[in-house]
């Protein structure tokens, strides 16, 4: 039987790898690793963000990216209170006051500099699926 598939990284389309590569060191207080012209990595607990600026790699933008706005990007967090200043510090932006949601998880909704949009949950109440308590 084969193992279940693990997600080792998330392509993060930015329009500009240097602006993008400054944000996400500070937010994550790691300078991460610039591993060619236009793409950043950062190790998120084994699973890796990739900052991807195309034109920068000259790979070309296409028809461009789009984001939904419900597209969210999850990251969990030791010290969500901390969080949430340090997304702001770092010239992001919170769209959401920490709350708790239905399902048990404490969390926050934010942009970074660019609108991408990313959240922050307390990793002492993720939830993974299952039954939630209501």
């Amino acid at each position: 039987m084969q193992a279940t598939p693990a997600l080792y990284r998330v392509i993060l389309p930015v329009p500009d790898i240097e602006a993008a590569a400054r944000f996400y060191s500070r937010l994550f207080g790691t300078p991460g690793e610039r591993v060619s012209p236009g793409r950043h990595y950062f190790d998120c607990g084994g699973t890796i963000l990739a900052c991807y600026d195309p034109a920068a790699d000259t790979d070309g933008v296409g028809d461009g990216w789009r984001h939904h706005f419900n597209q969210y990007l999850y990251f969990s967090v030791d010290d969500l209170d901390g969080m949430l200043a340090r997304v702001r510090d770092c010239g992001g932006t919170v769209d959401a006051p920490i709350e708790t949601m239905p399902w048990g998880e404490r969390m926050f909704y934010a942009k970074d500099p660019f609108g991408t949009p990313i959240s922050f949950v307390d990793r002492r109440t993720l939830f993974r699926g299952g039954a939630a308590d209501a």
